[in-house]
């Protein structure tokens, strides 16, 4: 039976060991980071379109639903 427990911890260290030292997404976690912060630089040029299009979109909404109750 303890022959059996240390075969299956010596494989979690194993595997776990064998984890961390895989670097096959690092590349895709630079490529998010990347593509996150052109959205936020995006969104920080185009703040006031954005709002602008936002309150607009909302109005229409909103006129939308009082005319659909009667309102």
């Amino acid at each position: 039976m303890f022959h059996m427990l240390d075969n299956l911890l010596f494989m979690a260290k194993y595997r776990l060991n064998a984890f961390l030292r895989d670097e096959e997404g690092d590349v895709n976690i630079v490529s998010i980071v990347v593509l996150i912060g052109i959205a936020v630089l995006l969104a920080v040029i185009f703040k006031d379109a954005i709002s602008k299009l936002i309150k607009t979109l909302l109005d229409t909404i909103t006129n939308n639903a009082k005319n659909a109750v009667g309102g």
